[in-house]
């Protein structure tokens, strides 16, 4: 049994604000051993159930944030970029019985710590086939294309509940629950290790691979400015689905998050440090 971890930060335990995930800030420093500790309780919680192997893919920002020298010595760690299918890279292999999203956060313009959609700002919203849809959901989608159950799913309290809209049978592990977009009610790491260990073994029996599952999808994405609808319809089959919306539709969810992954980064390149 083989489980890929799919190690984003804005979820895990201890981060609130903006420089508790900024690489190269004293609290991305201070937050980075945090971070490995809900990996590492994942990874053993995995292992103890029955995995021969784990693959940890650094999904946040750099990618080059987790702590190797720290990282359980039977796990394996995918870091740095750019990687095919970003958050889930390793997942395409046909040898992964299952996928965890740990460190996962809530949906641009929802309620949750640090919530976002792929870009910290500049995207309000992102549906997929009409649903709201924040990265985990995006993630799930894909997962499914390639026959992978989402085996475990660790955030804030808003993005568990969440999970239960596109993993119902998920385990889940809360690290801490939401007050306000930069604030939140934290559990210690000792705490937290032992309920993400948990529920880590208990997702293990959820790692049976499916048939895939390809099928067209259509995403909509929602901009704070009228101008990213100009830069993001740059990319063929991007078209303008109001002022601040653009939308396209791609013959499989492997297809769909490339044009994700287009669309956000020439938006980005689009936005200037003061003005947006």
């Amino acid at each position: 049994m083989k489980i890929l971890i799919s190690a984003d930060m804005e979820g895990a335990t201890g981060v609130t604000w903006p420089a508790d995930v900024l690489p190269g800030t004293p609290q991305w420093e201070r937050c980075r051993p945090m971070f490995t500790s809900d990996v590492n309780a994942a990874i053993d919680g995995f292992l103890a159930a029955g995995a021969d192997e784990v693959l940890v893919n650094e999904a946040h920002w750099s990618m080059r944030n987790l702590l190797l020298e720290q990282l359980d010595d039977r796990a394996v760690m995918l870091t740095g970029r750019h990687k095919e299918l970003s958050m889930l890279e390793g997942i395409q292999h046909d040898d992964v019985d299952g996928v965890a999203f740990l460190g996962y956060h809530a949906g641009a313009g929802e309620e949750g710590v640090l919530a976002h959609t792929y870009l910290a700002n500049t995207v309000t919203g992102v549906w997929a086939d009409g649903a709201r849809a924040s990265e985990g959901y995006l993630n799930s989608l894909l997962a499914a294309e390639f026959g992978v159950p989402v085996v475990l799913v660790t955030g804030d309290d808003r993005a568990v509940e969440d999970a239960k809209g596109y993993a119902p049978q998920a385990p889940v592990a809360a690290v801490k629950d939401y007050v306000s977009r930069y604030a939140a009610v934290c559990r210690t790491p000792a705490v937290t290790a032992s309920t993400i260990r948990a529920a880590a073994a208990e997702g293990a029996a959820l790692a049976v691979r499916t048939p895939p599952s390809v099928q067209p999808h259509t995403v909509e994405l929602e901009f704070d400015a009228a101008h990213c609808v100009g830069a993001a319809t740059v990319v063929p089959g991007v078209e303008k689905s109001g002022e601040r919306r653009v939308v396209y539709t791609s013959p499989s969810m492997y297809e769909a998050m490339r044009c994700f992954k287009a669309v956000t980064t020439v938006v980005s390149a689009a936005v200037e440090e003061q003005y947006g």
